[in-house]
């Protein structure tokens, strides 16, 4: 008779064998490390391209932006048999009118004029953009200095300003030509605009120049005055005459300063053998009487 011997079975633990398994499912340190430097490789490849490629968006929409300005600017002189918008500098004054195109002088400190965006919409070309706010700021300019920013401020109401030679300049345009550039003409109507695809209209300023719309530069003083934006990768968006855009690239590092408060250090002297972009600039706001 065969004999079957009885074998001994010994209880295992449930947890036991949960902590067996989950143990063959979880990382290693090696494993672990992989993984982080791979995502850390992933970063810095795709970063840069993202942030790249949000700086192409708020590009595209500053240009946007002076087209809709330009645009107003188009259909006022429409409306008023060709005649232009105002363009007054206001800065160093207390003097502020709705006629002018905007009617703010903005500044460093906690100033009414940076944030109240009445001074757009009540100026004359607010009812030319149905009263919007946004067109007046470049997205990518979100400067402000200590004190705002300890306001709680994310931005000042404004980046862009008006080239100074185009539409009526008050007390600095009474005989027909501007004071400040008198061998330029001064264009009070759009008819006399000789070539729009050539003349810019609206720009964005750099964030220590723009005070009040009124962007001058003077053709016989070598130096810059006011001085453009550098924000789209060392470019300015200009928006021109005829109706047209562009971003407008700097080739001089002095030009491009950083967008922080205090920085511009105006009046910037041009030296001849680097004037490219100030000479651009000049080409573009007007044409010689002769």
């Amino acid at each position: 008779m065969q004999r079957i011997c009885a074998m001994s079975i010994l209880p295992v633990s449930r947890t036991s064998a949960l902590a067996k398994g989950a143990s063959r499912g979880a990382f290693t340190l090696i494993e672990l490390l992989v993984m982080i430097a791979i995502i850390a490789i992933l970063s810095a490849i795709l970063l840069p391209a993202l942030s790249q490629a949000k700086g192409r968006a708020q590009a595209i929409l500053c240009l946007n932006n002076t087209k809709q300005l330009t645009l107003a600017w188009q259909m006022y002189a429409d409306d008023f048999e060709g005649r232009l918008p105002y363009n007054l500098g206001m800065a160093g004054s207390s003097f502020r009118t709705p006629l002018n195109w905007v009617n703010n002088v903005m500044t460093w400190g906690l100033d009414p004029d940076n944030t109240n965006t009445a001074t757009l919409t009540e100026a004359s070309l607010g009812p030319f953009v149905s009263q919007a706010t946004a067109i007046y700021r470049c997205p990518s300019d979100h400067v402000v200095s200590a004190a705002q920013s300890a306001a709680g401020w994310d931005g000042r109401i404004r980046s862009y300003s008006m080239n100074a030679m185009v539409g009526n300049a008050g007390d600095f345009s009474t005989n027909g030509f501007n004071i400040n550039n008198p061998d330029y003409v001064q264009f009070f109507k759009i008819t006399q605009i000789p070539q729009p695809t050539e003349i810019f209209v609206f720009l964005d300023e750099h964030p220590d120049s723009i005070n009040d719309g009124y962007f001058l530069e003077r053709d016989y003083y070598p130096e810059w005055h006011d001085l453009p934006a550098s924000y789209h990768n060392g470019s300015a968006a200009f928006s021109f005459a005829d109706g047209h855009s562009l971003l407008h690239r700097w080739t001089q590092s002095a030009t491009d300063r950083p967008p922080l408060p205090d920085t511009a250090n105006l009046p910037i002297p041009v030296p001849p053998n680097g004037n490219d972009d100030l000479e651009w600039v000049l080409d573009h706001m007007s044409v010689d009487h002769n």
